[in-house]
């Protein structure tokens, strides 16, 4: 066997190269692209006489266009469902322009090129609709050109920010970005992202993840956010029904979310729940997927009483039959309900949210045998798990929000919920690969767990000048709560193989009990403080939480074992120089918290209580806007401490050190063109262990390389089409800290198209996509404890929207 590698001393290097290479190449594609010979403005054009009945806003506004010689190019889906009231008289195109745009909540804006293009005005939450009042608070960012990203998003206590003012690397994928993609899940929506990576199967009944290369939602409890705060998203699963938004702050998040009630510190997923909006809204999308996978999908909003202050939304869908994995079936059910009031000063709204799904022949990934070669992956249809195992999870959960405006400066606020998530399931467990040819061998159980939880904060947000300098303060006091409850019982082991699958006879295994096995409250007060001068031009952000622990685990009998109770402060510093104004560098150091290990009972030290892990990032980076393109090039490094049992002995030896470099982009390249994606590479290394043989080695399930690249383009030869692509690309990753097991890397790409237009006078969207188009077959992401999955398989999927 090959000595351990250890990486060699200019390796850090790389990525800052292949990166200055990457920027280069960017902005020799951007470049020529912005700076274009301008066609004509709206201001130099003559005035004219128009006789232009109501009509599709979209269609009217393209018509005016050409007869200006103007240059102008949308999203088609931006004014979808809009009409242009009549224009008759002599106009400017300006004038004309305007006109037609009154009420539609958009606004056409002039590119550094001279061409022109539609953007959403701020407050707009989705492309038919704005929603709230200017005095919200949590009012959400306006969606950035192209519609598939806003132009910022939630920074936990900090409240929401704009891109150039977080002194983070954040992404914000909106609802058309989630309809246009056909996004099941928040893990099929996060594959637009270089940083993540996820270590969920296809076909499995859990959405996992890597971000920056540290594991998140791998645990038993929820580690999405939901509204912002913790306990409240389901389980296993979160779906895109009833999510308006999905925001991505990349690195430790304990000062502004909290710490992560599964010890996440790659970054926090918050999923912003749909509310009301100001317009009706009645939409029913239909779906298909391979291989009879069909689905319903209603969404209904609506607004009542005087000024239109309360608001409803609902969201009901289904999805039932046959999946594109062998031999399996899946069902879900869900329901999402919203109730707001939207008062001059007092704002406050109800979510509600009920999900089941049910498997038959749920996937499984695999774990590898010591010693034993990793074999080529078999086809993603292949299921390995038998076709007589089931699998059900069922979610309830509740959210109440309130803030007031006790002044125009001062407003306090509050969040109340939780969530109950039930999961049973009857199948064989995870596969052990025995050898090269692929033979597995898996103990079939019936598992049950139950997890319930509730959350509750309450804050204050203040704004107030000291001489030149202006305070955006927030003071926040928060309690987390779970318990859990959980029983298996196995059966005997069952042989098989991933190439060619056996058929076992079912066993019978008995329902267990569940005996409550620990019990977890986290506490905090924390405190933040964004001082801006010269115009927001230099903002410095100051923060820390003290959290505290309380965590008791309990035997069969309910007798508790071992307690633990400790805390410690996160602090955060953050600056952000805009030195131009399209510019912005900025600089964090920030903190993640991790519930302390206690030693288990083969070390000598049982039952020692260890100090949480504290991990630590410091990030550096530069953002820049070309009015419809945005990148981020950033650069960091987390630590994260881990407990290690050497010679008998349970200590905290051990260290994982994750160096990365990111370049990120999104927006529009060119009137039509789209581009989303990024590169990400990945210096990790197990920087600290009791295992020299390990010390230096690539940590579990962290490739060097991660990119995404996704496009779309508004035909010209048909209005209302789009053709769209994207390749996802992971490097080579270890399934042990050895290093001796190694996955490839893989390539995968996807292609569609979506057809905009209007059927019977109601606004109507095709989509159509192949995902895996050469269907090739490979591994694709491994979780920290050295589990991996296959690939999906070639899958067509396709949908169809009607607005009424």
């Amino acid at each position: 066997m090959p000595a351990a590698r250890h990486l060699r001393p200019d390796r850090p290097l790389k990525p800052v190269i292949r990166s200055a290479l990457l920027s280069l190449v960017l902005t020799g594609v951007v470049s020529p692209l912005v700076l274009a010979g301008a066609p004509l403005q709206l201001d130099a054009v003559a005035i004219r006489a128009y006789d232009i009945p109501a009509g599709p806003l979209g269609a009217t506004l393209s018509s005016v266009a050409v007869d200006a010689g103007i240059a102008l190019s949308f999203q088609p889906s931006l004014t979808e469902g809009l009409s242009s009231p009549a224009l008759v008289g002599r106009f400017s195109p300006r004038q004309a322009v305007d006109r037609l745009l009154q009420g539609s909540g958009l606004d056409m804006v002039l590119r550094s090129d001279g061409s022109y293009t539609l953007i959403q005005r701020q407050l707009m939450l989705d492309e038919t609709a704005v929603i709230g009042t200017d005095k919200r608070s949590d009012a959400l960012p306006p969606v950035y050109a192209g519609g598939q990203v806003a132009n910022g998003g939630r920074l936990g206590i900090l409240g929401n920010t704009d891109v150039m003012d977080a002194p983070f690397s954040v992404s914000t994928y909106t609802s058309t970005l989630i309809k246009d993609q056909q996004a099941v899940t928040v893990g099929d929506v996060l594959e637009r992202d270089s940083s993540v990576r996820s270590t969920g199967q296809t076909g499995g009944i859990v959405d996992s993840f890597f971000i920056r290369g540290f594991p998140v939602g791998e645990g038993n409890l929820g580690e999405l956010a939901f509204d912002g705060v913790y306990g409240v998203a389901p389980n296993y699963r979160v779906f895109t029904e009833y999510a308006e938004r999905i925001e991505l702050v990349k690195g430790p998040g304990a000062l502004l979310y909290g710490m992560s009630p599964n010890n996440a510190v790659g970054g926090v997923i918050n999923v912003v729940p749909k509310r009301s909006l100001d317009d009706d809204l009645t939409r029913f999308t239909a779906s298909y997927g391979m291989s009879s996978q069909l689905g319903g999908h209603l969404d209904v909003s609506r607004r009542f009483g005087e000024e239109r202050r309360f608001g409803v939304r609902l969201n009901g869908s289904t999805q039932l039959g046959d999946t594109a994995v062998d031999d399996q079936s899946r069902k879900v059910q869900i329901g999402a309900l919203s109730l707001d009031y939207q008062g001059e000063r007092l704002r406050t709204g109800l979510d509600w949210l009920n999900q089941e799904e049910r498997f038959d022949a749920a996937s499984r990934p695999f774990l590898i045998a010591p010693g034993v070669d990793i074999p080529p992956a078999a086809n993603g249809r292949v299921n390995v798990s038998q076709a007589w195992g089931w699998s059900r999870t069922r979610d309830q959960s509740a959210l109440l929000i309130g803030e007031y405006d006790l002044s125009d400066a001062l407003t306090v606020f509050a969040h109340a919920g939780g969530g109950k998530s039930d999961v049973a399931r009857m199948s064989d467990q995870t596969p052990t690969i025995v050898n090269a040819a692929g033979d597995t061998s898996s103990i079939p159980g019936y598992y049950k767990f139950e997890v319930e939880r509730y959350t509750v904060d309450a804050g204050a947000r203040l704004r107030f000048d000291t001489g030149p300098i202006s305070h955006r303060t927030s003071l926040q006091v928060s309690r987390y709560h779970d318990a859990l409850s959980r029983g298996i019982n196995s059966g005997a082991p069952i042989l098989s193989n991933i190439y060619h699958p056996v058929d076992r006879p079912q066993p019978y295994i008995p329902k267990p009990d569940t005996p409550k096995v620990s019990e977890t409250e986290l506490t905090g007060v924390a405190l933040a403080d964004t001082l801006s001068v010269l115009d927001d031009r230099v903002q410095v952000t100051l923060g820390v939480r003290q959290q505290n622990i309380k965590s008791d685990n309990y035997n069969a009998a309910g007798v508790v074992t071992t307690s633990y109770d400790d805390g410690r402060a996160t602090p955060l510093y953050g600056a952000v120089i805009k030195p131009w104004d399209h510019v912005s560098f900025y600089y964090n150091y920030i903190e993640g918290l991790s519930k302390g290990d206690i030693a288990p009972s083969t070390a000598s030290n049982a039952g020692e209580i260890f100090a949480p892990y504290i991990s630590r990032q410091h990030e550096l980076g530069v953002k820049a806007d070309y009015g419809t393109f945005t990148s981020t090039l950033s650069l960091f490094q987390i630590t994260k401490p881990s407990g290690e049992l050497a010679g008998g002995v349970f200590s905290v030896q051990g260290e994982q050190r994750n160096r990365g470099l990111e370049l990120n982009v999104f927006g529009e390249v060119a009137p039509g063109t789209r581009l989303l994606g990024g590169v990400t590479l990945l210096d990790a290394q197990l920087s600290k262990t009791s295992v020299a043989g390990n010390r230096g080695n690539k940590p579990v399930g962290v490739p060097e390389v991660q990119a995404n690249l996704w496009a779309e383009w508004d035909t010209s030869w048909l209005e209302g089409l789009t053709l769209t692509g994207g390749a996802i690309h992971t490097g080579s990753q270890y399934v042990n800290q050895a290093n001796t097991q190694k996955l490839d890397d893989w390539t995968r790409f996807d292609v569609g198209a979506r057809y905009t237009t209007r059927i019977d006078d109601r606004p109507t969207t095709f989509r159509a996509t192949v995902q895996n188009v050469f269907d090739h077959e490979y591994w694709s992401g491994v979780a920290s404890y050295g589990a991996f999955s296959q690939g999906s398989p070639r899958t067509l999927l396709l949908s169809a929207t009607v607005d009424f």
